[in-house]
């Protein structure tokens, strides 16, 4: 078996250690001595949608947003039918943002691709902080960080999860990111996926599935240290939330 992962633009979207999660992609197939290709997608370049068989999209400031927004809308149909056809995507902060139907900064209003009817506005005071889930995707909490300035309005869809402790999408603590077929939206950052080895293998084996059929299981790791990881920064969570650090 073989994966072939697509890192959408990375010398624009990469401004929260977005390659911590493709590191995670790439090291967790291959400890299972599953195949992997990661192929860099240049902006401006074409996109072969039919060769990639999982979609990295990092976070990037407004104005790089902006130029990788511009580069999207060339292949926003392309994506589209990508998502709508089962394809897995991981789109993180910016990434997430772009996936919606605009975001509007504080100078101005741009369009993004509109394969998900979310949008995004800005707000001057930033999100920022440790953040916990609880997700119908995984037994552990999903823990990461959070800083953001955008509020996404996801209207009906699913969420990635209920807050625990932090902020989320809009700053009222109720939900954060987004799950649609084989699409996960998040603000968390950290990076995301070596904290959360079960978000990561989810990613894996969805894609795997969509390629090999729903036979395909992952082997597991040994996920102790992170595992021992997530469970202290819960614990901090709860001691700091005590003492009226997080609503």
């Amino acid at each position: 078996m073989k994966l072939v992962i697509g890192h959408f633009y990375p010398e624009l979207l990469n401004l929260y250690g977005d390659r911590g999660n493709l590191s995670c992609l790439r090291m967790r197939l291959q400890w299972r001595g599953i195949g992997v290709t990661v192929v860099p997608l240049a902006a401006g370049e074409p996109v072969d949608f039919s060769g990639l068989d999982l979609v990295l999209m990092g976070g990037g400031s407004d104005r790089e947003q902006e130029l990788a927004c511009g580069f999207l809308q060339k292949i926003k149909g392309e994506f589209y039918r990508y998502v709508e056809e089962g394809g897995t995507v991981l789109a993180v902060c910016g990434g997430y943002q772009l996936l919606g139907e605009y975001y509007q900064t504080r100078t101005k209003k741009l369009k993004g691709l509109g394969i998900l009817g979310i949008h995004t506005t800005w707000e001057p005071a930033r999100l920022v902080g440790n953040i916990i889930l609880d997700s119908g995707l995984c037994a552990d909490a999903i823990v990461g960080f959070e800083n953001h300035g955008g509020r996404t309005w996801i209207g009906d869809y699913e969420p990635l999860g209920r807050v625990r402790l932090g902020l989320g999408n809009t700053g009222d603590g109720a939900w954060e990111g987004i799950h649609y077929k084989n699409v996960i939206g998040t603000y968390l950052h950290g990076p995301l996926l070596p904290k959360n080895p079960q978000i990561c293998d989810l990613l894996l084996e969805t894609a795997l599935k969509e390629k090999y059929g729903s036979a395909v299981r992952l082997s597991p790791l040994p996920d102790e240290l992170e595992q021992i990881a997530g469970r202290e920064m819960v614990k901090r969570g709860r001691r700091r939330q005590g003492r009226g650090l997080f609503h």
